[in-house]
């Protein structure tokens, strides 16, 4: 068998032109405005529109909805608001909808006065989740970090972007290294412009993060081991200044999901952690094939390495040509 082109296989369908930042979870927004009295704010993310108005939120069993419940359509997404009151505390109650209209996730921010904010994740599977009691911390952790994890497994412009590191590098120490330092960038400016202090507009972060893909191509296909270039040479360094700006892109994914506001540093550092996590398994994944290709094809490799290359330099010039003029 050619063992060669399963991993040519492998290889292009990561390099796919499937939609970049695919991280478009939903929200369901819960605020106490007054004892017993919540105001609901919710988007659905869609691929197809729904024929007719999806059902709202299925509310907890001791609260009903007062006055009209709003829905339209925006921006590829379900936008809904409401009232509800609610007779009695809602720890121990459900929230959630009765069935999703494609995305993966939805993030339920639950408000109360006087007490914290409470963080859940709904999913196709358990579209719905229990409340906490007020006495219980909230999930910040576990949520932010499987949305970290989950956003660089489905922002398909970061991944080709690791994916491409460890192809040019292909030795599991180095490719460690520069994961690590394009996380420890990326953090600093999904930090700083989570936070307020750093700002860039969104389209040419994208153009650059597209042009950060067709410059690591290129590199696979020139490289020569016998006369390394810079990314070669250093490559933590080409990692982290391209990190930089995919900390941009990254906080413009978080800003449609939010922070807490009482605890925005561990919401981010729990997210910055489950990238991390994230890209360790890519990486692990990709050298690992290639180690299993290597063994059973060996004149094979090179080849279908740069024929991957190509895969993924020809996406990642469709997104750049596409960002330009989109």
């Amino acid at each position: 068998m050619r063992w060669w082109f399963a991993l040519l296989a492998l290889l292009l369908a990561a390099a796919s032109p499937a939609r970049a930042d695919e991280l478009r979870p939903g929200y369901l927004e819960l605020t106490e405005t007054a004892p017993g009295e919540w105001a609901l704010a919710w988007k659905q993310p869609y691929a197809v529109a729904p024929q007719a108005s999806p059902p709202p939120p299925a509310i907890p069993a001791n609260c009903r909805y007062e006055g009209e419940v709003r829905q339209g359509g925006a921006g590829g997404a379900v936008l809904g608001q409401a009232m509800m009151r609610c007779d009695g505390p809602l720890g121990g109650q459900r929230i959630g909808f009765g069935g999703m209209l494609g995305q993966d996730d939805m993030l339920v921010r639950v408000i109360p006065l006087g007490a914290p904010m409470q963080a859940l994740r709904l999913t196709a599977a358990e579209p719905a989740a229990t409340i906490a009691d007020e006495a219980e911390p909230p999930p910040i952790w576990r949520t932010y970090f499987a949305l970290g994890v989950e956003h660089i497994l489905e922002g398909w412009d970061h991944l080709l972007f690791v994916i491409a590191l460890v192809l040019l590098l292909r030795q599991w120490r180095r490719a460690v290294i520069a994961a690590t330092a394009f996380t420890v960038a990326h953090s600093l400016t999904l930090a700083g412009a989570s936070l307020g202090l750093l700002s860039m507009p969104q389209r040419p972060v994208e153009v650059l993060i597209a042009l950060s893909i067709v410059f690591l191509a290129v590199e696979i296909v020139k490289r020569d081991p016998d006369s390394p270039s810079l990314a070669m040479r250093f490559p933590w360094v080409v990692a982290f200044l391209f990190g930089l700006l995919h900390g941009f892109g990254f906080a413009g994914a978080l800003k449609e999901i939010g922070l807490p506001e009482s605890d925005i540093a561990a919401a981010l550092l729990a997210f910055n952690l489950g990238v991390e996590a994230g890209q360790l398994l890519v990486v692990a994944a990709t050298l690992a094939v290639i180690a299993i290709a290597g063994r059973l094809a060996r004149a094979k490799l090179e080849p279908a390495m740069k024929l991957a290359s190509y895969g993924i330099g020809i996406t990642g010039a469709y997104w750049l040509v596409d960002r330009l003029v989109g």
